[in-house]
């Protein structure tokens, strides 16, 4: 006899359902671009999942749709870079995801000596642990990670860094500024990295996928024009650097010319950019 897995529902509507855009723009990714991605690990998870993707998968399916899901998984591979070169260097650091999500970066960037530590709310997390159980040297944590409490469980005798993805387009400038300022003085040493954009790839960003939020004072919520605007924030932050999103971790010969010329854009036009702050 043969026992099918129970599969985890997903409801719609819900803070869980927001996970679904980024994780089928990891699988589309991958079936558009097989050279470039290889992320078995999301397509392991929507075999877990009780949802209808049918009407995100027909979206992804134009020229901007399939350009989004390698912008994701593009992201995942600049922050992995960013992650194992820190490794190099601290090889028992602590690597922490904030608003990981369904991400499974600590997956790849595992020696066997570092640490992980996913963060995000208490229902991204059930639903973590359900569909990613973490390793044996990973570790998922709910919490707020405006809320600060969660400091205490993150070991950094051996260096820290953490990683966003697709997470401070949500967050006030006011609000990262105060989190970037209160890591720096409770962590001794270590990396922030993040993805980010100018005013207009972040408006344009969330008239994208966040239709419905109430969000209206633009200027207020976070984007980058010049990085070294970030040196004025504190004095801890020992150095800012910047790379291009699409363009600056690999070459992306293996693409269309359309998709080429988006890269083009992303660079002129809505200034994607990673940024790591060494502090």
């Amino acid at each position: 006899m043969v026992f099918k897995m129970k599969k985890f529902k997903i409801e719609k509507n819900s803070v869980q359902e927001t996970l679904m855009i980024p994780l089928m723009g990891r699988v589309i990714a991958q079936r558009k671009f097989p050279n470039l991605i290889n992320d078995p690990t999301a397509e392991e998870i929507i075999k877990k999942i009780d949802y209808d993707f049918s009407s995100q998968e027909k979206k992804m399916t134009s020229i901007f749709g399939v350009y989004g899901a390698l912008e994701v998984s593009q992201r995942e591979y600049d922050l992995e870079w960013e992650i194992k070169d820190y490794l190099k260097s601290n090889p028992k650091a602590s690597v922490v995801n904030l608003g990981c999500g369904l991400d499974d970066l600590f997956n790849r960037v595992n020696n066997g000596e570092c640490r992980g530590f996913n963060i995000d709310f208490e229902d991204v997390i059930t639903a973590r642990n359900k569909l990613l159980p973490p390793l044996e040297n990973e570790k998922n944590i709910i919490h707020n990670i405006n809320d600060t409490e969660w400091f205490s469980e993150i070991p950094h005798e051996n260096g820290v860094i953490f990683v966003g993805l697709g997470l401070f387009y949500y967050f006030t400038f006011d609000e990262v500024k105060s989190l970037f300022t209160k890591m720096t003085e409770h962590f001794t040493t270590g990396v922030i990295a993040f993805d980010i954009t100018n005013k207009r790839g972040l408006k344009l960003m969330l008239k994208t996928l966040v239709k419905d939020s109430a969000i209206s004072d633009i200027d207020s919520y976070f984007h980058i024009k010049d990085v070294n605007e970030l040196n004025s924030w504190t004095n801890n932050f020992k150095r800012v650097s910047s790379k291009s999103y699409m363009n600056g971790y690999r070459k992306l010969d293996d693409i269309n010319i359309i998709y080429k010329l988006l890269n083009k854009l992303s660079d002129s036009y809505v200034g994607m950019k990673i940024v790591k702050i060494e502090f």
